[in-house]
């Protein structure tokens, strides 16, 4: 004989009090019951509602905490925030790009001499002005500097970061690429769930979507083509450079999300069939 339901066929309401959220989420999310069962009923006979529209109510706030506060946490990982500094990074360094170019515009109009580029934004900044025009162009080439010097702390952090959250998948890829996989991917967790063929081809969508309307061959490679294994391989051989780094690519971010531990190994066993790759073929 037993006193109740055992912890398996608990309805998640049993035991709360009514406007626990944190409690009903933690019962929602690892509760499990081997059968559906008329929830409703025992919800009112255990107390916990008034009837059936009212247990529905609360079912309603309850799930909805649920999922802002998973989204929340989420957010607040390290690897989502590896994602949004990399973005950042992205628009701070597009955008000092941009803005370069309006100023050496604006400055070849005003100035003698000049530079397009970061660089002669840096040299239009340190200029003495002379006039409202010139305060115009000298400060928003101080603004290129500054967007610079941003994107280079951001990438600092990326390239920390990295390391710290996915430490096979940095050292292997190296950090600013792992970062860019896990923020294509949309995670870690992503990123390890997915096969090696899909980690190959990540940042070559419009390439793969103009391949499946038979628009264009099939893509080799994404991003990882910025890998000195793919990037310096000889072209012929790149399709099988680009396979072999996205296999150990998908293995260390499987690591990385599912153990965290480190594995040497899985570079020196790249190191090997890279230098098998590369020297197949020659005399």
């Amino acid at each position: 004989m037993t006193d109740g339901p055992s912890t398996e066929e608990r309805g998640w309401f049993e035991g709360l009090t009514r406007g626990d959220l944190d409690g009903a989420r933690e019962a929602i999310e690892t509760g499990t019951a081997e059968s559906p069962e008329n929830w409703p009923t025992r919800a009112v006979a255990a107390g916990f509602a008034a009837d059936a529209a009212d247990y529905y109510d609360a079912l309603g706030e309850a799930t909805r905490h649920a999922a802002r506060e998973g989204v929340a946490e989420r957010e607040l990982s390290d690897d989502q925030q590896l994602i949004h500094a990399i973005r950042a990074m992205d628009d701070a360094e597009r955008t000092a790009n941009e803005l370069a170019e309006r100023v050496a515009e604006w400055a070849g109009s005003r100035f003698e001499e000049g530079e397009a580029g970061i660089e002669g934004a840096r040299v239009i900044a340190e200029r003495e002005p002379h006039g409202p025009g010139d305060e115009r162009v000298t400060d928003l080439a101080a603004r290129v500097v500054d967007l610079d010097a941003e994107a280079a702390r951001l990438r600092a952090f990326t390239e920390r970061t990295a390391g710290s959250v996915a430490p096979n998948l940095a050292a292997l890829a190296g950090p600013a690429l792992a970062a860019r996989l896990i923020a294509l991917a949309g995670g870690l967790k992503t990123l390890a769930r997915k096969p090696s063929g899909t980690l190959q081809v990540l940042g070559a969508e419009e390439a793969l979507f103009a391949h499946l309307r038979g628009q264009a061959t099939s893509p080799k490679h994404g991003v990882i083509y910025t890998h000195e294994y793919v990037r310096g391989t000889r072209p012929g051989e790149r399709g099988s450079a680009a396979r072999a780094l996205a296999g150990k690519l998908s293995i260390a971010a499987r690591i990385d999300h599912y153990a965290g531990d480190r594995r040497p190994e899985l570079e020196k066993e790249l190191d090997a069939r890279i230098e098998r790759i590369r020297t197949r073929g020659e005399s």
